[in-house]
């Protein structure tokens, strides 16, 4: 437990180690408190699951929607008339009797999920920081606040970005015009979620290079060696993520992961730069 939470009961007790029984009587309550956030943010999410099914999860299907005003707006820059989103041929529907009430129950947890997500992280974090070594902890300093503001940073851009660009490839498709998108609510729900949430882990790239490089797995020789590779991936991606065909969509989709890949590398740096220093100063001493 982090010291400037202790109690005098805590502080009587410090020093001792704890058993694998009390490490898990500790784990417990913190993932109980995590839950109990994530409950809260989801009832709360629930109380105005109308507005935020209107305003926000519907927000992609709507023509007038942020992303794809400013869509039309870089069209009418670029010239590229096909960047402008007109029209969603798409009606949703709910084909089973529970569906509505389950897509409200569901679409609630992940609101809560994701408004909870820092405090939950908090909680896994403060039984994971005493485990570790001073200069361990002076490493990974502000690591809540990196990771939450990543998180955060993915989310937005798999809601605004990528989502709406999928939906509108995938609606707009026509295999023939006999066909029409009568679209399922639990599938359209299903890929604004999973963008989204998706985005939200692939923005954690940085944590990944710097847990991988700590325990030295991971080298920024090794990653800048392999940085094409890992922008054929980074393309390869974004194409999957974002099914529209035009480049412009991809390039749009590609380039912040392509700079978080330029990220990771730098954390990998400051980080093996770090353990050299460490092992010098045993050396010496």
């Amino acid at each position: 437990m982090p010291l400037d939470q202790l109690t005098d009961e805590d502080i009587d007790t410090e020093g001792k180690e704890m058993s694998f029984l009390d490490h898990l009587e500790e784990l417990r309550w913190h993932i109980i408190r995590a839950a109990a956030a994530i409950l809260v943010f989801t009832v709360t999410a629930f109380i105005f699951i109308d507005d935020i099914f209107e305003y926000v999860l519907l927000g992609p299907a709507k023509t007038d929607f942020w992303t794809y005003r400013q869509m039309c707006k870089l069209a009418d820059y670029t010239g590229y008339a096909d960047l402008c989103v007109k029209k969603l041929t798409f009606k949703l529907q709910a084909l089973g009797l529970s569906d509505q009430f389950t897509m409200s129950l569901t679409s609630s947890f992940f609101v809560g999920l994701s408004f909870a997500f820092p405090y939950a992280f908090w909680e896994v974090w403060r039984f994971i920081k005493p485990g570790l070594r001073p200069s361990e902890k002076r490493a990974a300093r502000g690591a809540v606040f990196f990771v939450s503001l990543l998180f955060s940073m993915g989310l937005l851009f798999g809601y605004f970005i990528v989502s709406p660009l999928a939906i509108n490839f995938l609606v707009n498709y026509t295999l023939s015009s006999r066909i029409e998108n009568n679209i399922d609510i639990t599938s359209y729900i299903g890929v604004i979620v999973t963008l989204a949430l998706g985005c939200g882990l692939i923005f954690q790239m940085p944590i990944v290079a710097f847990v991988l490089s700590k325990v030295g797995v991971l080298t920024p020789a090794f990653m800048r060696e392999y940085r094409r590779h890992s922008w054929i991936v980074i393309l390869v991606v974004a194409g999957i993520i974002t099914p529209s065909p035009d480049l412009y969509s991809q390039i749009l989709v590609a380039l912040p992961l392509a700079l978080l890949y330029e990220i990771s590398i730098v954390v990998s740096g400051r980080v093996q730069r770090a353990r050299l220093k460490d092992n010098e100063a045993l050396m010496q001493s």
